[in-house]
């Protein structure tokens, strides 16, 4: 059986938990979800998650070193900042995602394959590259790179996460980015 509770954060207290643990015992799993009624843009704009993308510092040597004043920014800023980071780039690396921009991807490679694993990872290049660039490609998907990649701007959150709580970023965010995910971008 699920029960739904929907309470204000102000009403969380070691009290209210005491109070579930007796009612449901320790058997009972509890989801958390959390509904700013705030907006996300009032909490962290568009213009802020591109900060947080011009801090990759390309002239480091690994993508660790590069990703580092990203990471700690992101990681000084509130924790809901993270996760709207993580929804923002999911957002991007969606709409990246159609048929026209894997094709642009693909006219170079053998057979015009493609590689889901890869595109994902071109299209974080893409992101990791800036606003203009991102702005460029997406309007305009001739203009897919196929020969760069930047895998690692998806742990950027998750680094970010981990160094400010301390926990592993367990959270899917608000759009699914994986090759092909995107329905309509694939008709």
């Amino acid at each position: 059986m699920t029960t739904i509770l929907k309470v204000h954060l102000d009403d969380l207290d070691s009290k209210f938990l005491q109070n579930l643990k007796e009612q449901f015992g320790k058997e009972t799993e509890v989801e958390i979800r959390l509904r700013d009624n705030s907006s996300a843009e009032d909490l962290f704009s568009e213009d802020d998650f591109w900060k947080v993308i011009d801090l990759i510092d390309w002239t480091k040597k690994t993508s660790k070193e590069q990703l580092q004043p990203a990471v700690k920014y992101l990681s000084e800023r509130p924790v809901s900042n993270i996760f709207i980071f993580a929804d923002k780039l999911s957002e991007k690396l969606y709409r990246l995602d159609t048929r026209q921009h894997a094709y642009a991807y693909a006219a170079n490679e053998p057979d015009q394959f493609i590689s889901v694993d890869d595109f994902l990872y071109v299209r974080c290049a893409v992101i990791a590259e800036g606003r203009e660039y991102y702005e460029k490609v997406l309007n305009d998907p001739a203009q897919m790179p196929n020969e760069i990649v930047f895998e690692p701007l998806l742990s950027l959150a998750d680094r970010a996460y981990e160094l400010q709580v301390g926990s592993e970023f367990n959270y899917f965010p608000a759009f699914n980015y994986e090759t092909r995910s995107n329905q309509s971008g694939w008709e």
